[in-house]
C-alpha cells in the first residue's frame, strides 16, 4: 500500500532537529509522496529546500495562508507571482479564510483569496483552501468562479455533510485529517455520505495529530492512522482506502 500525504508543513522548526527520521519514519509506513502547502514568503526557502533534498518525495505548492494576510498583503502577493515565474509548484496553496483567529484583515483576505484564485486559473493548478469558520465566506466567492474549471481541496475539513455536498459538486476533493479520529468531531458521518471518490488524506504536520497522539507534534507516518479509521467508517479496507484516496491525489495534484 501506498498513501499520499497531501498536506504538511515538514519544513516547519517542529522539525528541525530529526526531519530526516520524520521523512524515514513516514516513506517506513507507505506514505510516499508528502505535498508541502507553503505560508507566506519567509516559508518558500525552507520549503523548496526540502524539495530538492527529497525530490519524487516532497513535493511544493505556493500561496499565501490568511493569517498571513496583514498590512504588507500586496507584497506577499507579489512574491508568489515571481515564484510562480522561477519555480514549479503543484498547487496554489494553502489559501483560504480564517475567521477564527483574527477578522481585522477580512477585506485583505478576500481580495487575496480571489487574486489566488486567478493565479491558479490562469496557471492550471488546483487550489488547497483553508476554512477556519469562514465556509461562507469561501462558498460566495467561488460561485464567481463556477463552471470555469477551478480544482481543488477543502484541507483541515471539519463542516457538516451539506458543506462537504456543496464542496463535491463544485469539483473539490474534500482533505481528511486526525479529526476524523477525534471523540465527537462529526467527520465519521460526513465521510459515510460522502463516500471514499471525494476524499484525499492529509496530516497537516505538525499539527491535529491523531489519535492516540492527540496534542503531540503531528507528523507524516502517522497517515495510516487516518486511513484505518476512514476504513472502518465506509466498510473498506485500509488498502481500498489507500488506493482510491491516492488516485485521487495523483489525478489532483497531476503527479
Amino acid at each position: 500500500m501506498q498513501f499520499i500525504d497531501t498536506h504538511s508543513h515538514l519544513y516547519l522548526e517542529e522539525f528541525k532537529n530529526d526531519r530526516a527520521e520524520v521523512i524515514s519514519r513516514a516513506l517506513g509506513a507507505g506514505v510516499s509522496k508528502i505535498l508541502l502547502p507553503n505560508i507566506d514568503s519567509n516559508s518558500v526557502p525552507g520549503m523548496l529546500e526540502m524539495t530538492y533534498d527529497y525530490p519524487g518525495i516532497c513535493y511544493p505548492m505556493i500561496g499565501i495562508h490568511p493569517t498571513s494576510v496583514k498590512a504588507d498583503y500586496l507584497g506577499q502577493l507579489n512574491s508568489v507571482k515571481e515564484w510562480l515565474k522561477k519555480e514549479k509548484f503543484i498547487a496554489i496553496g494553502e489559501i483560504g479564510i480564517d475567521l477564527y483567529w483574527d477578522k481585522t484583515f477580512l477585506s485583505q483576505q478576500e481580495y487575496i483569496f480571489k487574486a489566488q484564485v486567478e493565479l491558479a486559473l490562469s496557471k492550471d493548478l488546483p487550489l488547497v483552501i483553508h476554512s477556519r469558520e469562514s465556509f461562507p465566506q469561501i462558498f460566495k466567492l467561488l460561485e464567481e468562479y463556477r463552471g470555469r474549471g477551478l480544482k481543488g481541496v477543502f484541507h483541515a475539513f471539519t463542516g457538516d455533510t451539506g458543506k462537504a455536498e456543496f464542496i463535491s459538486d463544485f469539483g473539490f476533493k474534500i482533505g481528511i485529517g486526525g479529526i476524523v479520529t477525534f471523540k465527537n468531531s462529526g467527520l465519521d458521518k460526513v465521510v459515510a455520505d460522502i463516500g471514499l471518490e471525494n476524499i484525499i488524506l492529509e496530516t497537516d504536520a505538525p499539527y491535529l495529530a491523531p489519535t492516540p497522539y492527540r496534542g503531540k507534534r503531528n507528523e507524516s507516518s502517522y497517515i495510516p492512522l487516518i486511513a484505518e479509521k476512514i476504513a472502518e467508517i465506509t466498510n473498506s479496507s485500509v488498502s481500498q482506502v489507500s488506493e482510491i484516496t491516492s488516485a485521487n491525489a495523483l489525478r489532483l495534484f497531476k503527479l
